[in-house]
């Protein structure tokens, strides 16, 4: 089979011919339909996150079709569609056993911790991280395993805050921003939304999204959300960037009371004291999500509620790819289609 393999720091990606995986009882082995490429990719080809092998096959957002399965697998069966489920937990400690796999003590992430889906094919150790598509194109699907489930979860931490006469506050409007606007409009849509972005194009797909106010964050960003809440700030805010200055901007612009949800990687700070902070504003972080949660993102998707933004490129197309993203020339998800 073909695959991409991220080699060193510094390098390109190269495409390989690997041996097919061998299939073990309770193995799956997919044949990749879509593998979405998404900007944390970016902290391991840059470095900022260490992977345990090299040469390694990146990866983490996938779906396809099932080609083979171990002898002890007996809910799925090839020609099934489906979407790759990314935390892979132990599925024995106390958050896997809360249904918490994306909080398990000793997680393996394709992509990061084993190989992942830039390939043509992806071999996944039980079938519990496995989801059936009932007919979803897998590779609308593969982008949601990540960059709609990350968000879904997100959203859904802010929701009792949300409603009539409330105010969401999204600050970065790519892969994962521009779902978590759908999601927004899908789960709470009298809720008020004020997207927050450097990139013009990106803050014009958040108004054709139905964001209810645009703010460029090279502007005074604590500033305009103020104005555009009447002086209160935002009931919630959600940081898909995670650098200082997305911190400091979601800080200025969090309400009294309100919820700031931290899930970019990109790291940043946020100063946290009891005056740097709106009285009793609540901070914290959010990761990916748990199967129940995908589920969940998928029917939303089959429902016609929410739809990424996808340019399809094949695998040769990986180094160019990762320039754009690197470039922030990317609107919404590039889905690789081996």
């Amino acid at each position: 089979m073909k695959a991409t393999r991220f080699i060193e720091v510094g390098k390109p990606i190269q495409i390989e011919e690997l041996p097919d995986p061998q299939v073990g009882p309770t193995d799956v082995l997919v044949r990749i339909a879509g593998a979405g490429v998404c900007h944390s990719d970016l902290h391991v080809i840059d470095g900022e996150v260490n992977v345990r092998q090299r040469p390694i096959t990146l990866g983490h957002e996938n779906a396809g079709i099932v080609e083979a399965v171990g002898d002890q697998v007996s809910d799925l069966k090839p020609g099934d569609g489906v979407a790759v489920f990314g935390a892979w937990g132990c599925g024995t400690c106390a958050q896997c056993a809360r249904g918490e796999d994306n909080l398990c003590l000793k997680p393996v992430f394709p992509g990061v911790t084993v190989d992942g889906g830039w390939a043509e094919k992806l071999l996944v150790p039980h079938p519990r991280n496995l989801v059936k598509l009932d007919g979803l194109d897998p590779v609308v699907a593969a982008p949601l395993t990540d960059a709609a489930l990350t968000p879904y979860r997100a959203v859904r931490k802010v929701q009792p805050r949300l409603g009539p006469g409330r105010t969401l506050a999204i600050i970065g409007v790519g892969g994962l921003g521009h779902m978590a606007l759908q999601i927004l409009r899908a789960l709470a849509p009298a809720t008020r939304v004020i997207a927050i972005d450097i990139s013009d194009e990106k803050l014009a797909m958040a108004k054709e999204l139905g964001a209810d106010h645009c703010v460029d964050a090279r502007d005074e960003v604590g500033a305009a959300v103020k104005a555009a809440t009447g002086g209160a700030g935002a009931d919630a805010v959600i940081d898909f960037v995670g650098n200082d200055a997305s911190l400091a901007n979601a800080a200025a612009s969090v309400a009294i009371g309100g919820k700031l949800v931290i899930v970019g990687i990109a790291g940043g700070t946020l100063p946290f004291s009891f005056w740097k902070m709106p009285l009793e504003c609540e901070v914290t972080t959010s990761i990916w999500g748990n199967r129940t949660e995908l589920k969940e993102v998928l029917e939303l998707a089959r429902l016609g509620l929410i739809a990424p933004h996808i340019e399809r490129q094949p695998l040769a197309a990986i180094n160019d790819v990762i320039a754009r993203l690197h470039a922030g020339q990317v609107r919404g998800r590039v889905v690789l289609t081996p």
